[in-house]
């Protein structure tokens, strides 16, 4: 008897392995709509029917489904019609990267009216990372925001992303998502100690398992190191990794690359590696790290490996002062000081790391090999590996699909590395793609900090005087570690006005999982002890706390000075701060929501400021050029992983030609498109990216008109660009007749644009919240959140408000209850979602979010970046809303029910003289 079973309609008779979940089966046959996003059955990226009913086809037997029909989300529409469901997403935009989308599509399409009236229940087995959730509420009720395209007038719009009906129809290509022949899959035996020598390894019994081809150790990995940081300048980063090292310096390092036929067979394969370690001490806490006589992570030569004090396991240091602080503090008539503590949170984008490596023959120019990888710097990438490998950068090409989130995380060379190492070995495709676990223990997370502040004031509510000490935790490795640290201590200082400041930062070492690039780059950490400080302050003073913000903010056209130094190209260039703290005042005078009874009841703001890109530079081109159908081709090297820039490129350019942005082809991510993009970090996808799609659009713009005007033989200030067309007087050329007419002539159409990301702007936000807590619980109830935004010239209003929830959930998160947890060997305990807790559906409430009206001087269009910043004043925010409401300063994040509880315990015990003790 066969086992039969039917997938959207079509039959398949193969058996499935042993073993084998539906999500591989499907995936197997090609249907890569359906996603692999936690590999337990927590996020519901893997949704399917069965027989009409959702499963989550990670956990669901590939054999229970013999004789039954099963549909994809690539079934899910009939007739070439699309469903109702997937319509409404479209309609509403119900979704950034949309790797979580055919999921949600295909819980969403299997309910019935009584569960559509309790969607937290409904989508209690679905997550989402990018979207904040009122997106995807919007899409399942039906509201639509998505605006038609008209020509030319396209800032400014509620435009739809051009990759939507690929997202809904399960058709966007993600990095896994294409069928490599030959491909060979890659799995990492990993260190079980936090820190040790390999003193033997043995693979022998690794490659006598059947279909083991190829097992990797130290002694087969380049001796040079580096960092797994991209930066537009390597040297801002430490060099102190190995591709394999015959050292391991965290529980997670991977120790050997097993490559084999099949995932089972490269997971026997690292299981048959024998490995001998010299077990050696460890040290897990950064204070304790600095200490004379603690372990040395990394024994190097500093100056050659830019590590600023090996033996004292300080990576990066910065200390400055402007003024004097011991005179601000005598001046002061009222000092506040208080240590604050934040822990380690994971990017836990939906996709998770992975490349997949092969070997192509172009039609000019020798074989190199391609790199596809989940990630936000493709160009950055290219260069790191072609200095591992010593190989010219025409034998690397560099490329990302859709990319499925990436918050930072991707901004890393975690994966490429290794993958590039066994496919030139074996000169065979191989791919490695990271489990849920791996994501916990083998990529990076946010650093922690502690933050200690001291600062003080006059009764009059000017500031005296500010001092930061700042320790980082940068884990085993220091990728990212010192520039996150000096940026930490930067723009969370220059937003007040103090004439004394000083600033002591550490980035150290220890033998912990590493920490990376992450959403707001060390501000929120530092925001966070900053502005719960600025509250205590106007306390002390017995002032309303925004207004004591008020006195002491900077305005428009003064200085940013921090401790660090003035960076000379950074420039308020539009000012919407007071704007923001205007939003602020207006939602707290309007009358509160409802709590229940006996619930205390606070309200607390936070704001916050941030550079519109990175320092030092940060480079994009972009190439526009008109194809022989009159449309046009816009290549442009930064990613697209929900942060939207394909969108707003789309929408400048239209704006710039006259056109409609469905007559605009974007090619993307890939380095084979353009001479060079930094990358999707930093806030530069539309402030960097888009202004050199703008400079494009503007030089092509002006070679039509000059070209049209040529051929039809009048005055190029006389023509004018149409749709699809330039018209001259009575006149119209078709863009396509124009292109062949240049052809004729040997002229190409096209034009370059170039940034180099200098001069920066800064971009500010505020938030606030009123909410209410069960003294007896510890329960929060948010009953109110309200954003204020100064983006500049908004370029797509809807799309940014999703930026700026997906921001604000995320905060949540980290603020309420993530936290990734090492236990006393240093071993992550949390390395699942159920262990870990992300925000869901239930979790996050809907944010009024405001923008400001200003446009910036130096932004493409007066528009400034959005998509990290409004993550920094969301967790202040709420602990001076939790302080308001209770008394007590919450100084250590996540303030998790259990601590909320257990801190109103303790203050009612105090208060009426209870013992302690329970």
């Amino acid at each position: 008897m066969s086992f039969g079973i039917h997938v959207n309609e079509q039959p398949f008779d193969a058996e499935p392995r042993p073993g084998q979940c539906l999500r591989t089966y499907l995936r197997e046959r090609g249907w890569f709509g359906v996603k692999k996003g936690c590999d337990a059955g927590d996020c519901g990226a893997c949704t399917v029917h069965v027989d009409g009913e959702p499963v989550h086809s990670c956990v669901y037997p590939a054999v229970r489904a013999g004789g039954r029909s099963v549909t994809t989300v690539e079934g899910l529409a009939t007739d070439g019609e699309l469903h109702p469901v997937q319509q409404g997403f479209l309609d509403a935009q119900g979704f950034q990267c949309g790797f979580c989308t055919a999921g949600y599509l295909m819980t969403t399409a299997a309910l019935d009216e009584e569960q559509l009236t309790d969607l937290p229940r409904a989508f209690k087995g679905n997550l989402c990372r990018c979207t904040g959730y009122r997106a995807i509420e919007d899409a399942v009720r039906g509201v639509k925001h998505v605006e038609a395209p008209c020509a030319g007038a396209a800032v400014g719009r509620n435009l739809p992303a051009p990759a939507g009906p690929q997202v809904v129809t399960g058709t966007a290509r993600y990095t896994f998502d294409i069928d490599v022949p030959g491909l060979l899959h890659m799995k990492l035996l990993r260190s079980p100690h936090a820190h040790a020598r390999i003193t033997g390894i043995d693979t022998s019994a690794a490659l006598r398992v059947p279909g083991v081809r190829l097992v990797l150790t130290h002694h087969d990995a380049p001796e040079r190191h580096y960092s797994t940081a991209r930066h537009e300048h390597p040297t801002e980063d430490p060099d102190d990794t190995r591709v394999l090292d015959d050292t391991v310096r965290y529980v997670g390092q991977r120790v050997a690359a097993v490559v084999a036929d099949s995932e089972a067979a490269a997971e026997e394969g690292c299981r048959r590696v024998e490995v001998t370690y010299e077990v050696l001490p460890a040290v897990l806490d950064p204070e304790e790290a600095m200490l004379p006589g603690a372990p040395v992570v990394h024994a190097k030569d500093a100056e050659e490996a830019r590590i600023a004090r090996p033996l004292d396991n300080v990576v990066g240091e910065s200390h400055g002062e402007i003024g004097s602080v011991e005179e601000g503090f005598a001046a002061a008539e009222v000092v506040y000081e208080e240590t604050f503590r934040t822990q380690r949170v994971q990017h836990a984008s939906l996709e998770t790391h992975g490349a997949v490596a092969w070997f192509e023959q172009p039609e000019e120019g020798p074989e190199r090999v391609v790199v596809r990888s989940s990630t936000q710097t493709p160009f950055l990438t290219r260069r790191a590996l072609c200095a591992l490998f010593d190989l010219p950068l025409e034998k690397v090409r560099v490329l990302a699909g859709r990319v499925g989130g990436g918050f930072g995380g991707k901004q890393e060379m975690i994966v490429e590395d290794i993958v590039v190492l066994a496919a030139m070995r074996l000169h065979r495709p191989v791919k490695l793609e990271y489990t849920r676990a791996e994501q916990f223990f083998g990529a990076t997370t946010r650093h922690p900090f502690t933050v200690r502040v001291k600062a003080g004031a006059r009764r009059d509510g000017s500031l005296t005087a500010l001092q930061l000490r700042v320790v980082s935790n940068t884990g085993a490795y220091g990728n990212h570690g010192p520039a996150v640290m000096f940026h930490s201590v930067g723009e969370s200082m220059a937003v007040y006005r103090a004439p004394h400041k000083k600033a002591d930062a550490y980035a150290v070492y220890t033998h912990a999982v590493p920490a990376g690039a992450f959403r707001g780059y060390g501000l929120g950490q530092v925001v966070f002890a900053m502005e719960s400080v600025m509250d205590e302050l106007a306390r002390l003073l017995s002032m309303d706390p925004l207004e004591f913000r008020e006195r002491n903010i900077i305005g428009p056209g003064e200085p940013m000075i921090s401790p660090g130094g003035e960076e000379e190209d950074l420039h308020i260039a539009s000012y919407g701060l007071d704007q923001c703290l205007g939003i602020v005042r207006d939602a707290r005078a309007e009358p509160a929501g409802a709590a229940p009874e006996g619930w205390l009841v606070g309200e607390g703001s936070a704001l916050s400021m941030i550079a519109t890109g990175p320092p030092g530079g940060h480079i994009a081109d972009a190439r526009i050029s008109l194809l022989a159908d009159g449309t046009l081709d816009l290549a442009v090297g930064t990613a697209e992983f929900g942060n939207g820039t394909t969108t707003v490129h789309r929408q400048i350019a239209a704006g710039e030609l006259g056109t409609t942005v469905d007559r605009i082809t974007v090619r993307q991510s890939d380095t084979d498109v353009v001479k060079h993009d930094t990358g999707a970090f930093g806030s530069t996808g539309t402030v960097v990216a888009g202004k050199a799609t703008l400079r494009a659009s503007q030089a092509l713009a002006e070679t039509l008109l000059t070209f049209a005007a040529q051929h039809l033989g009048g005055h190029r200030d006389e023509c004018r660009l149409l749709e699809d067309a330039v018209e001259y007087r009575n006149t119209r050329i078709l863009l396509k007749e124009l292109y062949a007419a240049a052809q004729s002539a040997g002229r190409e159409l096209a034009a370059d644009g170039h940034f180099g990301g200098t001069p920066r702007s800064v971009a500010f936000n505020a938030q606030w919240f009123r909410l209410a807590v069960d003294p007896g619980t510890g329960e929060i109830r948010i009953l109110r959140s309200v954003h204020a935004a100064d983006a500049g010239k908004v370029m797509n209003p809807m799309q940014c408000r999703g930026q700026v929830e997906g921001g604000i959930a995320q905060a949540l998160g980290a603020t309420l209850f993530e936290n990734v947890r090492l236990d006393e060997r240093g071993r992550v305990t949390t390395a699942a979602f159920r262990q870990y807790r992300l925000p869901q559906y239930a979790d996050i409430p809907r944010t009024e979010v405001h923008f400001m009206e200003t446009e910036d001087s130096i932004g493409p269009l007066g528009a400034k970046s959005m998509s990290e910043s409004p993550f920094n004043p969301v967790a202040p925010a709420f602990v001076n809303a939790l302080r308001n409401a209770t008394g007590v300063r919450f100084t250590e994040l996540p303030v998790t029910r259990d601590r909320v509880w257990l801190a109103l315990d303790e203050r009612a015990r105090v208060q009426s003289g209870r013992p302690g003790g329970r």
